[in-house]
């Protein structure tokens, strides 16, 4: 007896802890993620790290014994300087002597880059005077992007999602959970088609140098905001109608992104994804509902009296003669 008293003891504190219970296993379950992506990363890329480091060291060895002149400060000066300039997206290399990082269209494309927070890091500022702008543009331009997608994102999804699901659920009677799972399916593969594959091969086509899987890691990367930078689009010296070619791109990455914002919102708004969610989330207590109700009882209880305080008024000013015609009367009933 004692036994089954204390494991419903324990049952009624898992159930009423029950969300607290979810966000620590939730939470839990995020760090081991961190750490199981950690592992897989350090295992498959030190490994080529390695090969480059002893590659690079070869090709040092072998410079600095065919120019013996030179010794290896200097060239180590050198090279660090060029580096350095490489960070900011210049180049040394007279194959890319040509193209300029910060033209209109090059421009634009970093502007795009920086308020959508993907940040290639490919360009980066060189003043005091642009580092400072750029401060200021990021702090304005970011939550005006925000808003922005999300203005945009509102519309597209009633026209793209809740009307399609209604006119299917009230005019075919298909149930409205069934049909939302339909429909956000088909609509991630529509934008998944759309926005990855047929981009992805557009790219493996005018980049010389990328194939379909680097294209493609390209538009994921940069449509969920990612942004590592090691692939950029239209830095090729080769680039034909490179400032056309920046602008299209800057219009992909927009419009990418509000397709994929709609996407989430159509899978967000799925009623299994909202039990889920519900599950990590605090409950209110019955005293903040009780507030809640009795502010909005006082509210709707001043508004009543206020729209009352207001037609007494209305009447009082549509009916002007009426108190001032009734002295006359008394005193004329007085005289008589």
């Amino acid at each position: 007896m004692l036994q089954s008293l204390a494991g419903s003891s324990c049952v009624r504190l898992v159930e009423r802890h029950r969300s607290a219970w979810c966000f620590g296993f939730l939470v839990l379950g995020y760090l081991l993620y961190l750490v199981f992506g950690a592992v897989v990363f350090s295992s498959v890329e030190l490994p080529y790290e390695d090969l480059l480091r002893q590659e690079l060291r070869k090709l040092k060895r072998r410079f600095l014994e065919e120019h013996e002149c030179l010794s290896e400060p200097q060239l180590e000066q050198f090279l660090g300087r060029v580096l350095e300039a490489s960070n900011y997206g210049v180049s040394v290399l007279s194959n890319a002597s040509g193209n300029w990082n910060w033209d209109f269209t090059s421009a634009l494309f970093f502007a795009s880059t920086v308020l959508s927070t993907t940040g290639y890091g490919h360009t980066v500022p060189l003043s005091d005077g642009g580092k400072a702008f750029c401060i200021i543009y990021s702090v304005i331009g970011i939550p005006f992007t925000l808003l922005f997608l999300t203005a945009v994102v509102q519309r597209v999804t009633v026209h793209v999602t809740r009307r399609p699901v209604l006119y299917f659920h009230i005019r075919w009677g298909f149930s409205k959970q069934v049909v939302a799972i339909v429909h956000a399916v088909l609509l991630g593969f529509v934008t998944v088609s759309c926005f990855f594959f047929i981009p992805a091969a557009v790219f493996s086509v005018l980049e010389d140098d990328w194939n379909f899987l680097e294209s493609f890691y390209f538009c994921f990367i940069s449509l969920s905001t990612i942004g590592l930078g090691d692939y950029v689009p239209g830095e090729g010296y080769n680039q034909k109608f490179r400032e056309l070619y920046k602008i299209g791109i800057t219009c992909y990455l927009l419009l990418g992104l509000i397709a994929m914002l709609v996407v989430l919102e159509t899978f967000c708004e799925l009623h299994e994804l909202k039990k889920f969610r519900k599950m990590f989330y605090v409950k209110k207590d019955k005293d903040e509902d009780q507030i809640h109700i009795m502010e909005h009882d006082q509210l709707s209880f001043s508004s009543i009296t206020e729209q009352a305080a207001g037609l007494k008024e209305d009447q009082k000013q549509n009916e002007p003669f009426v108190a001032s015609q009734s002295p006359p009367y008394e005193d004329g009933s007085a005289n008589h």
